[in-house]
């Protein structure tokens, strides 16, 4: 953790380094580092710092804003940061960022801590809880996260004023408990002045007046807190304020009652080992007991099997019963149970009207006359009813629409969007280290952090799912002899994962089977047919899937694949991360490969063959003039209306692309390995455009397994055309060489003419790229040779293109020019753009020997947006190029705008075989500065 730093969060959003005051940027980038800072040391993804700063309206800049923001924090934590070097205070992380501050330099965190430790101290020990306390109140500054707009702002606003409240009540209790009862009215007075619908502040002020002998300022107190409770909310004073007011009346013979029998409380005991979850309980009391109004009559809770709902809802239930004086009801409605059925209406009905004092005899028969019975004994009453696993909305509607006042809290596995007054909270997975500070509360802090590279496998392996967490932690604390990395190692067999993951009655298997079931047993034809897909579901292992993608699989149609995956969904068996997009967490995938049905081959292979013939289709739009060495697959495909449309397909479902040609590559299955073949060199192109070397490398290495399984040598030569050309592009080149020589012995074998010159021309590339320039001269002229003889009109231009830049490489400037001239007109003529865009680079470069800047600064701008529009990465050579223009021209800004651009794309994207280049430039930009400074 970094010294010296602080974060403030209770007032406007400052920071502190050393003595001295951080400016932290605008309102945005401060709500940045709130969410970063609350609490520090874990990893915020960027789609929940866009979710906070902007909740459903993000603009289409929002990831740009983002980082944005996260450079503006950078420079002002870190002031004397040299350019280009890592910050080590605010880093980036597995998608998002992560601030590295203990918690003690938050005074936000430091408030929680200093609160919770004047909580656990002994009741006699009241002299050191007040000066702990007062020591967390004085961190106040003014309103927490001041001037900060956004969804998490605030709801963290709401979070920690109702921690400050908290705090002022525990120490004026204290002062009470002290004896020092005219400090804690003075204190009070102020705060029920604020927050006039606070019953609790109302109830120690009656107290504070009592125990100070001024007997009829408390009964005044009462009766202004009777009166604001029944004309702001329509209720009567509860409990505890009654209590007081009776102890006033009988002038002290009586003290109040923590309960009565009379008042049900019948949450479950809230869980030692709760962790994490504080946006989501920020939210939750924010409904449950909002500082103004009433609370929210419906709350649910919905999300998969195992995310934690019920702990979470019993533990805002504690945090909010003194808004619920009258009592708390809690029922397990059984909706997820496996085996069991739901709990019946009646049976709800006669449980919640027993809960409040009716007697057997009392509860009519007829659902409906019970519920309405059960809304009419509400009137009055201030209540919180805890609904367990709901099986759907239909199971508690008829006891919703209670008097406000009355809050339900539900949690289900279904969705409740469609309920009225209902506001849905979705639950997700623990984060990575939300995930390993439950498992530390369960297996032990130091056994858990001796080990923190296994720790992370097993958080991962359970997905982030608290039950599957709580598991892992009983099998630990049941065998003392095992590492954390002893179990890791036993869940990373994905076929015994479900298996291990049981303990006692818990079970994840179980818990998942609890939903499928309930929809495969379901009277309605789409619950059915939504059980049917999940098993398809697990087939493929890719991160999402679309509803054409799905549909695919079902052998349907995507609309009918859509509404399948959408009551998949509201059943919280997969996620719905964005519109059209859907998921399973590995756990729901093991449990869906367990379902796997018997003819699984045939869904499979159709769904293969559609990403290889739409991925391949998508190439060939893209760009036309290239050569498409993958073959094309029969069946549906995706249809492209241009090009535009194209890329964007394929930038959207690369990920999905790259999963599934792995999972068929290693298929033991010859059909379904041969589809992995072709969907991999389909995928070529689109590789190299966006330089995905690394897996352009390791599909094609798979791909020559499969060649030499299959004995398939046509294919084992494409692969090694694939794999040389990623090695290429990362300096890799006597790697590559090795491979290119493989094709031409192979293609020569075979008597494959085209194999041989892409062989030649490839080879000639790879020395070019490694700046071998002389090497790669006579395997140009080659090349040139053998397209012209084949009449290879794109073999010409390529072999051009290579020789102009080997001419370049060896000081032969007028030969280069005209290579590159002739390549050029010839790419026009065929009208194929990339290879114009690439010629027009070249001879840009060129143009600077020639002492032709001008014609240099016209054709890279052109060669930089003709090749940026087809996907093509060449900004950094084009940036470095544009520098050296414009510094023979002595345009001085211009250049060192230029390559400063450059060297930043080096070290965001590692193109580290530019980066000894562009730092030459900048060295020969600074250097003629100082020498134009000087002459002035």
């Amino acid at each position: 953790m970094i010294d010296g730093i602080g974060i403030r969060l209770l007032g406007p959003v400052t920071g502190v380094l050393g003595d001295a005051e951080i400016d932290l940027g605008a309102a945005r980038q401060r709500a940045v580092i709130a969410m970063l800072a609350s609490p520090p040391g874990r990893v915020v993804t960027k789609g929940r710092l866009v979710e906070g700063l902007w909740g459903d309206d993000a603009p289409a800049s929002a990831e740009q804003s983002v980082y944005t923001y996260v450079a503006g924090l950078r420079r002002a934590l870190e002031p004397g940061r040299e350019p280009g070097r890592r910050s080590t205070v605010l880093v980036g992380e597995a998608g998002g960022y992560r601030l590295l501050l203990a918690p003690r330099q938050v005074d936000s965190c430091l408030f929680t801590e200093l609160v919770e430790e004047a909580r656990l101290l002994d009741p006699g020990r009241g002299d050191d809880a007040l000066r702990v306390l007062e020591q967390a109140l004085s961190l106040w500054r003014g309103v927490a996260l001041s001037g900060l707009a956004g969804p998490f702002a605030e709801a963290e606003r709401s979070r920690l004023e109702q921690l400050f409240l908290g705090a002022t009540e525990a120490r004026a209790e204290t002062l009470l408990r002290l004896g020092r009862q005219r400090e804690a009215i003075t204190t009070l007075q102020d705060l029920v002045g604020r927050h006039p619908l606070r019953e609790r502040l109302h109830e120690l002020l009656v107290l504070a007046l009592h125990g100070a002998d001024r007997q009829a300022e408390a009964l005044l107190a009462y009766e202004r807190a009777r009166r604001t409770l029944d004309e702001e909310l329509g209720v009567l004073p509860g409990e505890g304020l009654r209590a007081a007011h009776r102890v006033v009346l009988s002038g002290g013979a009586e003290e109040p009652p923590s309960a009565t029998t009379s008042v049900p409380r019948q949450l479950p005991r809230d869980l030692i080992g709760f962790v994490g979850r504080s946006e989501e309980v920020a939210r939750l009391r924010s409904l449950l007991a909002p500082q103004a109004g009433q609370p929210h009559p419906v709350v649910a809770i919905s999300g998969p099997p195992g995310v934690g709902k019920s702990a979470l809802a019993v533990h805002v239930g504690h945090a909010v019963e003194d808004r619920f004086p009258d009592g708390q009801l809690a029922i397990a409605l059984r909706g997820g149970t496996p085996g069991v059925a739901p709990l019946p209406a009646h049976e709800i009905a006669g449980r919640l009207l027993r809960g409040i004092g009716t007697s057997d005899e009392d509860i009519p028969v007829d659902v409906d006359e019970a519920a309405a019975m059960w809304r009419s004994r509400l009137h009055g009453r201030r209540l919180l009813v805890l609904l367990d696993d709901a099986a759907g909305l239909a199971q508690i509607r008829p006891f919703l629409g209670t008097p406000l006042g009355v809050s339900v809290l539900v949690t289900s596995r279904e969705s409740f969007t469609a309920g009225d007054d209902c506001v849905q909270l979705r639950l997700r997975p623990l984060s990575g280290p939300e995930s390993a500070a439950m498992l530390s509360k369960l297996a032990g802090d130091e056994r858990v952090a001796a080990d923190a590279g296994h720790t992370a496998a097993l958080v991962g392996l359970c997905d982030g799912l608290p039950l599957a967490l709580r598991i892992a932690g009983a099998r630990l604390a049941d065998h003392p002899e095992w590492s954390v990395g002893t179990l890791a190692g036993r869940l990373t067999d994905e076929r015994g994962r479900l298996r291990e993951l049981a303990a006692g009655d818990l079970a994840v298997r179980s818990s998942l089977s609890g939903s499928h079931s309930g929809l495969a047993a379901s009277p309605r034809p789409l619950d059915r047919m939504a059980a049917g897909t999940l098993p398809l579901l697990g087939l493929l292992n890719v991160p999402d899937v679309t509803p054409e993608t799905a549909a695919m699989l079902l052998g349907t149609g995507a609309e009918e694949a859509a509404r399948a995956l959408d009551r998949l969904a509201d059943a919280h068996l997969i996620d719905r991360p964005r519109p059209g997009r859907y998921q399973l967490h590995d756990l729901v995938r093991l449990f869906a490969g367990e379902l796997r049905p018997e003819d699984w081959k045939r869904p499979l292979a159709r769904t293969l063959a559609y990403l290889a013939a739409s991925t391949r289709l998508s190439s060939v739009i893209i760009d036309p003039h290239r050569v498409q060495l993958a073959q094309d697959v029969d069946g549906p495909r995706h249809e492209f209306s241009d090009a535009e449309e194209a890329q964007s397909w394929l930038l959207e479902e690369t990920h999905v692309l790259s999963a599934a040609a792995v999972q068929a590559l290693n298929s033991a299955d010859d059909e379904i390995a041969e589809l992995g073949v072709r969907l991999t060199f389909a995928l070529k192109w689109h590789q190299q455009r966006a330089r995905a070397t690394q897996e352009l490398i390791e599909l094609n290495t798979l791909v020559l397994r499969v060649c030499a399984r299959l004995g398939d040598e046509k294919a084992a030569l494409i692969s090694h055309d694939n794999i040389a050309n990623g090695m290429r592009l990362t300096g890799r080149t006597e790697e590559a060489v090795v491979h290119l020589e493989a094709e031409l012995e192979l293609a020569t074998r075979l008597g494959d003419d085209f194999g041989e010159l892409r062989a030649l021309g490839n080879l000639a590339n790879a020395y070019v790229t490694g700046l071998r320039f002389e090497e790669a001269l006579p395997y140009a002229e080659r090349q040139l040779a053998v397209a012209r003889a084949a009449g290879s009109q794109v073999g010409v231009r390529f072999a051009l293109l290579i020789l102009g830049m080997a001419h370049h490489g060896t000081a032969r400037a007028v030969e280069a020019s005209r290579a590159l001239m002739e390549g050029l007109v010839m790419a026009q003529e065929a009208g194929d753009i990339t290879h114009e865009g690439l010629f027009r680079l070249s001879l840009g470069e060129v143009l600077i020997e020639l002492d032709d800047a001008e014609r240099t600064l016209e054709h890279i701008h052109a060669a930089t947006d003709i090749l940026n529009s087809g996907g093509y990465r060449f900004q950094v050579r084009g940036l470095v190029s544009l520098s050296k223009a414009s510094r023979v021209l002595g345009k001085l800004d211009d250049a060192l705008d230029y390559v400063t651009q450059a060297l930043d794309l080096i070290r965001r994207h590692g193109f580290t075989t530019w980066e000894q280049q562009a730092e030459a430039e900048l060295a020969a930009v600074r250097a003629a500065m100082r020498i134009a400074a000087d002459g002035s």
